[in-house]
């Protein structure tokens, strides 16, 4: 019979699923769900029944590699002590050049989000002010309108979602990425439930929606202006509710009398009859929840727009009661941990770092100066989800160290000198809160670490001890100790009586969910200055934003580049993560380019047929794949491929800002979806 043991996969996902892992002889045999979890119930998505195939993939890393020369591919094994040495000796022979850790670069982001991997962060914390990277890539200006609205990004629990009778979906794919949910979904939905989707691609969720509208990409301001200017026009918003908890509503109306709905129509290219079926199925049945999705912010408008979508919570008092709300990804749980391994050092020893654009690294790391960033280590991140990445490049090859740790080599593995292999969260201890449900668990060790891989504790602890070696007292960061002590140290009693246990140990015989309100903002006391939903926000405006949620007129697209390219997720990747796995990617050939079979029609394209994708930053070769599941004027290609050395997809992306984003994360994110392109034959 086979051993269990219990695992909580740690990618950057709504889920946050919890495996039963099956070993026999001490190899990993099967995973499956973990019934005991009462949101994900016992199922995991496809990539999780990959894992199997991902911890064992002969393509996988599990000694320490250099590289030499640098982007050669000449690969050579090291032993742990020359990696380590080398590290070091670099680290401080930059200090001694410089008078400052600053030259040493740090770059992480989450492709694991477990509290122990937060162990690289400590560690360079415990050597001083180094450089680090800062903002997000996900979800800065959406975070943003939420703060400025509520003070707080809160929201209720998913699984509260089977208590509503409207559902609007606004620009999230769960069928795809969050499949979880689609089961609170459909719940609601045996209960009489109306399911909305908005999106400008006719996605997997949309098929299932009863109502599915289709705006040009940008416009979810304009569409959210005409739906509540509809509202006050029939008097369907709630007197009582903006009376007593909402800031600035009086201001919105009169704003909203100078929207026409000719205009409303010409901006979202929507029919008004459509909005107003919108609108009533919305205002008139409540309890009704609106989830906003990621991509909905990745344009140059993105901030404002969620804000505008906001209001319309705001408007019908579809707030603080089961079954209404606004849902978003939301870190607040988190808060409860102590964050033992993260803030280890940098409580006792309080540090500065110097901060640079993690979303423009190439372009940042060229101007840093005085002194210059001539070290990189980069974990938990592709490099290459950065926009101009010619000059990330030219950037890289000026540094004189760059260390990966990683797993498997990827495109980032190009400019990388050392490779440090680490474990999968069936060869470590861990524990993982979710941005998305309310449950807990504990990552256990389900098998031995492969090869010589290491946990990223495990080589925080290794690289402290060798710069205290080489000099004595360099680095605070402890050098040795029990993982599952440090996973011990992030509990408190307040997290012990959230979850009704006395012990961490608890959560080895199943997850448990934190008694955490299932309404948020039942108290109607919001995180504002006014404590208020502040529909006008002095601190917007204060910062440099529009009082109101008034309309910002998205990017459009250049004469010369008249289509506009859309990268949403993969189903069989999250970013670059799986899609090196036979198992998931079997049958999907090269990635293709996804047109309009109009389009293709006008421009003499045929299925199959090879173009040329092409703006002022680079240009790319793809195969056509006609499809009637987007608009025109747009083009989709999923992300997360692997591209070459020569030519990546991000390799057309302008950098233009996000509206928002310094706020809540530090710096605005890239308006990924207002990059334009042509195309012709290649």
């Amino acid at each position: 019979m086979p051993k269990v043991f219990r695992n909580l996969c740690p990618r950057n996902c709504f889920s946050t699923c919890s495996i039963l892992s099956y070993v026999e002889n001490g190899k990993l045999v099967r995973v499956s769900g973990d019934p005991a979890h009462g949101f994900t119930r016992g199922n995991l998505c496809a990539k999780g029944y990959a894992y199997v195939e991902r911890v064992y993939s002969p393509e996988r890393i599990l000694h320490p590699l250099r590289q030499f020369p640098r982007g050669s591919g000449n690969w050579c094994p090291i032993t742990w002590e020359e990696a380590l040495e080398t590290i070091a000796r670099k680290i401080l022979e930059l200090k001694g050049r410089y008078h400052s850790f600053r030259p040493v670069g740090f770059c992480k982001q989450y492709g694991n989000m477990g509290l122990l991997h937060y162990a690289a962060n400590a560690l360079f914390d415990g050597l001083g002010s180094v450089t680090v990277t800062e903002g997000n890539s996900c979800w800065s200006a959406g975070l943003d309108a939420y703060l400025y609205s509520m003070g707080s990004m809160e929201k209720p629990d998913p699984e509260d979602m089977v208590n509503s009778k409207v559902i609007v979906l606004w620009g999230v794919n769960p069928a795809w990425t969050a499949v979880h949910q689609m089961h609170f979904i459909d719940r609601a939905r045996t209960r009489g439930a109306q399911v909305v989707v908005i999106d400008p691609v006719f996605t997997a969720t949309a098929a299932q929606a009863d109502l599915y509208l289709r705006p040009k990409a940008g416009s979810d301001g304009a569409l959210a202006l005409g739906m509540a200017k509809y509202i006050v026009e029939n008097a369907w918003h709630d007197h009582e509710f903006l009376a007593h908890h909402v800031e600035g509503y009086e201001a919105f109306f009169a704003y909203l009398t100078s929207i026409s709905y000719d205009w409303v129509e010409q901006e979202t290219a929507l029919p008004v009859e459509a909005i107003k079926e919108v609108t009533e199925l919305y205002a008139l049945n409540s309890p009704a929840a609106i989830w906003t999705g990621l991509g909905l912010q990745r344009h140059t408008n993105g901030g404002q727009n969620v804000r505008t979508i906001l209001t319309l919570a705001a408007l019908t008092g579809n707030l603080g009661r089961p079954g209404a709300g606004l849902y978003n990804p939301s870190m607040t749980p988190w808060e409860l941990f102590s964050f033992y391994t993260r803030d280890h050092v940098i409580s006792r020893h309080p540090v500065e770092h110097r901060r640079i654009n993690i979303n423009l690294l190439g372009a940042e790391l060229k101007k840093t100066t005085d002194p210059p960033v001539k070290m990189l280590w980069l974990a938990q991140r592709d490099l290459f989800q950065d926009a101009h990445t010619g000059s990330l490049r030219g950037a890289l090859e000026d540094l004189e160290l760059i260390v990966q740790v990683d797993q498997f080599l990827n495109r980032s593995s190009r400019y990388a000198d050392i490779f440090l292999p680490t474990t999968t969260q069936f060869e470590e201890w861990d524990v993982l809160p979710s941005y998305w449900h309310h449950w807990i668990g504990i990552n256990e060790p389900a098998i031995s670490p492969l090869g010589e891989s290491k946990s990223d504790l495990q080589i925080a602890w290794d690289l402290s001890r060798k710069l205290n070696e080489l000099s004595p007292g360099i680095c605070s960061f402890p050098t040795a100790g029990k993982e599952e002590e440090w996973v011990a140290g992030e509990f408190n009693q307040e997290v012990y009586s959230r979850l009704e246990i006395e012990d961490y140990r608890e959560l080895l015989q199943g997850p448990r969910k934190l008694k955490w309100p299932q309404v948020a903002w039942e108290e109607m006391k919001f995180k504002t200055p006014s404590e208020k939903f502040e529909i006008s926000s002095l601190t917007a405006a204060s910062e440099g934003l529009p009082l109101l949620p008034v309309y910002s007129e998205p990017a459009s697209a250049p004469a010369a580049y008249p289509f506009r390219l859309m990268t949403p997720h993969s189903q069989s990747g999250n970013n670059s993560q799986f899609l090196n796995l036979p198992w998931l990617t079997w049958g999907t050939g090269e990635p293709c380019l996804r047109i309009n079979p109009l389009t293709a029609k006008r421009l003499g394209l045929s299925n199959g047929a090879r173009v040329r994708v092409y703006n002022q930053q680079g240009e790319i070769v793809f195969p056509v794949k006609l499809s009637a599941t987007i608009r025109e004027d747009t083009l989709v290609c999923f992300q997360g491929w692997p591209g070459s050395a020569e030519h990546e997809l991000n390799d057309l992306l302008n950098g233009s800002p996000t509206d928002m984003g310094s706020k809540g994360s530090g710096r605005p994110s890239i308006a990924i979806h207002d990059t334009f392109v042509n195309l012709c034959p290649a």
